[in-house]
């Protein structure tokens, strides 16, 4: 894939039918490619992929219809990662009125491969006849853009979104929400109280860059 594509890709993992969901798997993931989510892992090594179809099937067992929006996609070219924001609304549809809408980061590492082949691309319009397995095959004849493949996949949620899935209203993510601002107030206090540790840093220890109070007290 070349990485303008990335928000079709998962789109075709999330929302295609379960042929073209474990087709895009084994053409966008190498083979040994690993996943990482909070609740689940599969480690690195040849075969593992099919580790993350499996994953992948039963997320859309459990929630047939998915609602995902790709909200920002950034690319560090220098370490090939690509980071996509993305919001999604989860349900379970064995259990009456569930719903987990979440935000998460979704980190991609990549490895670069020679194309070898007409590779599909999803940057032109799609066509609203046109069927998965058409969307998925469609190729393309210029081979100057660089294709990539994804090695590994680590899905980054804050603990208040995490707890969603397992809290119907946010109830849970609400008493989280209420602790952190409990912390801060604490944090605040903290800073206020030991004040003079401060100013010992910064009059006589000169910060991480030169002794520690420890070392200052020593002379």
């Amino acid at each position: 894939m070349v990485v303008a594509e990335i928000s079709r890709v998962i789109r075709l993992l999330t929302q295609s039918q379960p042929s073209i969901q474990r087709a895009t798997v084994e053409k966008y993931f190498t083979p040994s490619a690993s996943f990482t989510h909070p609740l689940c892992r599969t480690g690195s090594y040849e075969g593992s992929r099919w580790l993350i179809w499996c994953i992948y099937r039963w997320y859309k067992i459990m929630s047939p219809r998915i609602e995902i929006s790709i909200d920002g996609v950034a690319y560090d070219e220098k370490n090939r990662t690509l980071y996509v924001d993305i919001h999604q609304v989860f349900r379970i549809w064995v259990i009456p009125f569930y719903s987990a809408p979440v935000s998460l980061t979704t980190v991609l590492k990549l490895i670069r491969d020679p194309p070898l082949a007409p590779q599909p691309s999803y940057s032109t319009p799609i066509n609203p006849n046109e069927s998965w397995h058409a969307t998925l095959h469609r190729t393309t004849t210029s081979s100057e853009k660089p294709l990539y493949y994804i090695q590994s996949q680590n899905d980054l949620y804050q603990v208040n979104e995490l707890l969603k899935f397992f809290s119907q209203f946010g109830l849970l993510s609400g008493l989280l929400m209420l602790w952190q601002f409990i912390a801060t107030a604490l944090c605040v206090v903290g800073a206020t109280v030991f004040w003079p540790v401060s100013w010992v840093e910064q009059n006589v220890v000169g910060g991480n860059k030169e002794r520690s109070i420890v070392e200052a007290a020593r002379g």
